[in-house]
């Protein structure tokens, strides 16, 4: 058997134990993204609106900018903003732990990192998790509501889609000075 048959023998036989085929992975009415935590509210976001992943890294503070601006940090030697983004949806400031992540997100001018309670990771629903625009609206409170649009129910919990693209827009998102 020559390197190559090896090879196509060695794919047949994991595709064959793979979950789920890629035309599985992509059935008409699933949505995936990235799920995390912010306050007590579980949230979703689309992988494309997510660039990179990141522990929370070192933050000098800038002074003159909003309470929900936290600072900037060198990221591979690169300023990078960094948002507290339950304080700027919430108005409460979050307490930093380990285990916690910032989520980079493309924004004009720019990359901004937004700092979240907790990483769930890739989360998936499926149509007939989402829940109505009734049961979305407790969700979709206060500021939350520009930004989320739909929710699913998945594991005993309410999951927001959460816009991050449409956060990076905002223009009050984009003026962090005082």
């Amino acid at each position: 058997m020559s390197p190559f048959d090896v090879l196509v023998d060695y794919e047949r036989r994991s595709l064959a134990h793979v979950a789920g085929l890629p035309e599985q992975l992509d059935a008409p009415g699933l949505w995936r993204g990235v799920g995390y935590r912010v306050g007590s509210r579980r949230l979703a976001s689309e992988f494309g609106e997510v660039r990179e992943i990141l522990s929370v890294p070192q933050i000098t503070p800038v002074p003159g900018t909003q309470p929900w601006m936290l600072g900037v940090a060198n990221v591979r030697g690169g300023l990078l903003p960094i948002v507290d983004l339950k304080q700027f949806l919430e108005g409460e400031r979050t307490v930093l732990n380990e285990s916690m992540r910032v989520l980079l997100v493309r924004q004009p001018g720019g990359d901004v990192a937004v700092l979240v309670d907790e990483l769930f990771g890739q989360r998936s629903f499926v149509e007939e998790q989402q829940l109505s625009e009734d049961d979305t609206a407790p969700l979709a409170q206060g500021r939350y509501a520009h930004f989320v649009d739909r929710a699913y129910h998945l594991g005993g919990h309410v999951w927001g889609v959460f816009s991050l693209d449409r956060l990076a827009r905002t223009p009050e998102f984009r003026q962090a000075a005082n």
